[in-house]
């Protein structure tokens, strides 16, 4: 059976399924290549104040134009789950948000960018043999990205500005905007001052810091060891006072290259299309919101497109237009990339018939790979909050609503000041400062960082970002453990809908692997710490503690707290990376699904373990990597047609590829075949 003509298929040399922190940078690097790719994102290209504005980060993680609302369970145990404040009975499970727009999680995120120093990196050259996992070709990677407009630490003793700037090695010339907040802004609000040195002295007596040694430091500076304790500012996606990521990376290279680079939103993949053993397409819908945690609501501050720039538009991206839910078929002449996250993508592998044989088998999925590993090896960060009240609201939010204004609404001070020059508070993500530290039970890289910001954060549940905005006297330092052992979870098909989000399972510590006694150990320290923080932020008016509360207090209630009320932000691990005698590895080091052909996964379900902190920046890093071993096999090609391209897609070249055209996916049978993809 033949391939389906171009009237109702697309053919690209790449098909890159996702536009976050894995999809979008690839495809940008490929596309400047001179190859012809497509982006596919299930999501809009909304953008409004929440993206844009740094310090409206949690609004925009609740933005139901923006993220996708995924519950999960953080126990299988009824009884434990429900012991979490956070949990939702209606939904089974606690709020877990996900990036959908333009940009992928990247749109929502917390915008902290952090350099994942660890031994993660060397832990993936000893399972791969290659040598460009190392820490120092993923240090090269990320100056070769950044584009440092902060102001560096000051020098250390002995040192000069010079020298302190050159041992720091940040990058002034890549995509990724990358600020601080400017130092200056501390001193707008008395109790800030207070705070943070509060943190100050809190490092230096936990950490027998000398007082001619400045803080903070920089975390991201190359001569700041894996081991390093002690005060930090907190480096961010911030590009002039704006939110940056993988859109604006995508739009940008989008404008150089023209055609070369095809962006769909509102695309949702269904599966990937096989000839033979070869990945060589994949059909999707077209539809708005057409996933199942998509919400039916629509932003509150609902933007006119009128009033948009080109940019905000998402000019020229190509969104759902036909009958709703229309399927299309694209294929790809070189190889599919699946990059839609932790959750998404072995949702999609399994889709496809990749994933463990028993569990497709009794949904009726035909199985082409039997890979147990798919959608195992869930792994993530624990989190938890200490929050006091303060004796007074700070002073700096008089006459703020901390929220963007509606239409028609009057715009306060702070909001204003944004809106003037892109500066004040809000061109921050609204921390103060961050400790990292060592755990007991570290084991050679710094396990511990301590997040510390005004506002009340506890953790993720509907309204949570509402929530934050009410109450002006609070202070919060969250704990994040990382370098966590536990690898019990579970992401696992529902159904054969691919609209119907899979089940996300944690199996939170005694649920989990041999391990999770030393995660649980790790987090009593790092409470330990912030309440260390709390007692000495005294000039600031603490008035007593809200979370966990006074009634906590031994070892052995910080442990059961810990257990039913910890969260965390940074899945990862579901179709992971492995060598050749793994069974449980879905990939190779070069990122190929093994048991096919033409197929890659690039995005946060490839880490064995999480590298580092905080993820986004990782997964930029694996992102680029990816693109320079595909660029390896397919070599940058000659661009005939110039920037705006020409035929499908903007072509150089086009014709039948070397495997042959493929016939349609088994599962299209007469009399219900694709219908046209809307070609323009």
């Amino acid at each position: 059976m033949s391939r389906q003509p171009i009237e109702t298929s697309q053919e690209f040399d790449f098909v890159v399924v996702g536009s976050g922190a894995g999809g979008g940078p690839l495809a940008a690097e490929l596309a400047l290549a001179g190859h012809r790719v497509l982006v596919l994102e299930a999501g809009d290209d909304h953008a409004c104040p929440y993206y844009s504005i740094p310090i409206m980060q949690a609004f925009a993680s609740e933005d139901p134009d923006m993220a996708w609302s995924f519950f999960v369970r953080h126990w299988d145990d009824t009884e434990n789950q429900r012991e979490d404040r956070k949990f939702v009975d209606a939904e089974n499970g606690v709020l877990y948000p996900r990036g959908s727009s333009l940009g992928g999680s990247t749109t929502v995120n917390a915008l902290i960018t952090l350099f994942p120093q660890g031994k993660e990196w060397e832990r993936l050259v000893e399972l791969t043999g290659d040598t460009g996992w190392s820490t120092e070709a993923m240090r090269e990677r990320f100056r070769r990205l950044e584009h440092w407009q902060g102001q560096d630490a000051e020098p250390l003793p002995g040192e000069t500005p010079a020298e302190r700037d050159a041992k720091a090695r940040h990058g002034t010339d890549g995509w990724l905007g990358t600020t601080r907040a400017a130092p200056g802004l501390a001193g707008r609000e008395p109790k800030f001052l207070d705070i943070i040195g509060a943190v100050e002295q809190t490092a230096r007596d936990r950490f027998h810091i000398p007082d001619d040694v400045p803080l903070p430091r920089d975390p991201n500076a190359a001569d700041t060891p894996p081991d390093f304790q002690g005060m930090g500012f907190v480096p961010t996606a911030v590009d002039d006072g704006v939110r940056n990521g993988s859109r604006e990376r995508l739009l940008d290279v989008r404008r150089q290259v023209g055609d070369r680079l095809t962006i769909r939103t509102n695309a949702l993949v269904t599966r990937v299309l096989f000839d033979g053993d070869r990945a060589v397409g994949v059909a999707y819908r077209e539809q708005h919101r057409a996933y199942g945690a998509s919400s039916h609501e629509t932003c509150r501050l609902d933007p006119d497109p009128a009033d948009l720039t080109e940019d905000e538009r998402g000019e020229g991206a190509e969104g759902a237009e036909g009958a709703e839910g229309a399927e299309r078929i694209v294929y790809a002449t070189k190889e599919v990339v699946l990059a839609g996250g932790t959750y998404n993508t072995p949702q999609l592998l399994m889709l496809s018939g990749i994933g463990p044989g028993e569990e497709l088998e009794r949904l009726g999925i035909p199985v082409r790979v039997d890979a147990p590993g798919v959608g195992r090896n869930l792994h993530d960060r624990y989190e938890a909050s200490v929050v006091a009240e303060l004796d007074h609201d700070y002073a700096l939010f008089d006459g703020s609503s901390l929220n963007v204004p509606t239409p028609g609404q009057p715009r306060d001070a702070l909001i204003g000041e944004w809106d003037d020059d892109h500066g004040g508070p809000y061109s921050t993500n609204g921390l103060l400062a961050t400790i990292i530290a060592e755990s007991s039970v570290a084991d050679g890289d710094s396990d511990l960082m301590l997040l510390v910001l005004p506002v009340d954060f506890h953790g993720y549940y509907p309204g949570y970002a509402e929530d934050g905005s009410h109450a002006r006297d609070r202070l919060a330092v969250v704990v994040l453990k990382g370098h966590t052992k536990n690898r019990g979870g579970v992401v696992s098909l529902r159904s054969a809908d691919p609209a119907e989000p899979p089940d996300i399972r944690f199996h939170y510590f005694s649920e989990g692997t041999p391990g999770w006694q030393e995660d649980l150990r790790g987090m009593v320290d790092g409470i330990d710490i912030a309440r260390d923080v709390i007692a000495h932020a005294a000039d600031a008016g603490v008035a007593r503690e809200l979370v966990p509360g006074p009634e906590v207090r031994t070892t052995d209630q910080l442990e059961d707290w810990i257990r039913t009320q910890s969260w965390g932000h940074h899945a990862c691990g579901t179709a992971k990376i492995g060598s050749d005698d793994d069974p449980s590895a879905v990939l190779d080091g070069d990122f190929r699904v093994r048991g096919v052909r033409g197929l890659r996964v690039v995005d946060a379900s490839v880490f064995p373990d999480i590298p580092g902190l905080f993820i986004a920046s990782a997964v930029y890093l694996i992102s680029e990597k990816a693109a320079e071993t595909l660029l390896t096999e397919y070599p940058a090609q000659e661009t005939t047609t110039g920037a705006g391209g020409g035929g499908r897609g903007g072509a150089q070249k086009t014709g039948t590829p070397p495997w042959g055209a493929p016939p349609p996916h088994p599962h299209i049978r007469a009399g219900r075949r694709a219908r046209g993809s809307g070609a323009r």
